[in-house]
């Protein structure tokens, strides 16, 4: 008996390709974002699908209100001449694999959640590190020649023993002030801070008792060990950040204090999966990749009044 059941309308292989590389892009990105510690604090600027590999930005200088005289028109602002900053799109990196046949036959299905996890946490990773390594020149000069040590006030030094501390209660209050002189925008300033730091100032009642950061639900460090909101500067921890040797071999870590608008990521490229079967190899290659620029928008210049960001050098162990 014939069948009136038409084969031609099933769904192959060839039909269902496309939506793979759809489910390595969407469970990459949720990685990628996930695991982004820095570049949510900072300024974000859009460029997908934009041309050009570098970002102009106006910096105009702030005016003054005038006195209004009685029967006199308004005191006209002068605009005067004001620096450009600029940000370079120049860091593209990409995460590959190839997985052979055998290896997708017989392995289990979580082998591509590994990989898509690991793709973004890798790429996430990179721009945070991008991030970080602004610390070094915030103030101009060489490495760090703008970073303090832990009391708020002392200039840290390369050479010699080196001499970096841990933050103090009073260096926090310098930390405070300094950017309260410098006209830095009282919200979105943030702390980023390594694990050996946390692990000190969770000692330290100044940071952790009700009577000193006052009770938020669950954001207390009492109850599940974060480090939440200081003196208007919520913290945050990072293992990434970099560990820098004085010339005696001490070895030290930057904590970054800055304001959101100090720095700029700008993401021309946000994180895209691509897949291709390689014939030669017999497997399929799977490529993540991310184009993006960073930059320091104030703080880069030596002396430069407004800065909103400081590196300030505490010991590594």
């Amino acid at each position: 008996m014939a069948s009136n059941f038409d084969i031609s309308q099933s769904i192959d292989v060839a039909d269902v390709a496309d939506f793979v590389p759809e489910v390595w892009a969407l469970e990459t990105v949720a990685s990628y974002k996930s695991n982004l510690v820095m570049a949510q604090l900072v300024s974000l600027i859009p460029h997908v699908g934009k041309k050009g590999d570098v970002i102009h930005i106006p910096a105009p200088t702030r005016g003054s209100a005038s006195s209004k005289t009685q029967n006199q028109v308004v005191t006209l602002l002068t605009y005067a001449d004001t620096d450009e900053k600029s940000v370079t799109i120049n860091n593209h990196f990409h995460y590959a694999r190839l997985l052979e046949d055998i290896a997708e036959i017989q392995g289990l299905p979580s082998i591509r959640r590994f990989f898509t996890d690991d793709a973004g946490y890798a790429l996430a990773k990179q721009t945070d590190t991008s991030l970080v390594g602004l610390a070094a020149t915030w103030g101009g000069g060489a490495a760090y020649s703008d970073a303090v040590i832990g009391d708020g006030t002392t200039s840290w030094t390369q050479t010699g023993s080196g001499n970096g501390s841990a933050i103090s209660d009073a260096g926090m209050r310098e930390t405070v002030q300094a950017f309260d002189d410098e006209d830095v925008p009282g919200r979105d300033r943030f702390l980023v801070i390594p694990p050996v730091e946390k692990k000190r100032m969770l000692g330290n009642t100044r940071y952790t008792e009700q009577a000193f950061v006052g009770e938020s639900g669950m954001d207390n460090s009492i109850r599940n060990g974060l480090v939440g909101n200081l003196y208007g500067f919520e913290i945050y921890v990072s293992s990434n950040l970099a560990t820098v040797d004085s010339s005696d071999c001490t070895s030290y870590r930057p904590v970054l204090a800055f304001q959101r608008d100090s720095l700029v990521l700008a993401e021309q490229l946000t994180p895209r999966v691509q897949e291709q079967y390689k014939l030669e190899a017999l497997g399929n290659l799977i490529v993540a990749d991310a184009l993006y620029g960073v930059s320091t928008i104030r703080g880069n210049v030596a002396g430069e009044s407004g800065r909103g960001c400081r590196a300030i050098m505490v010991p590594a162990a």
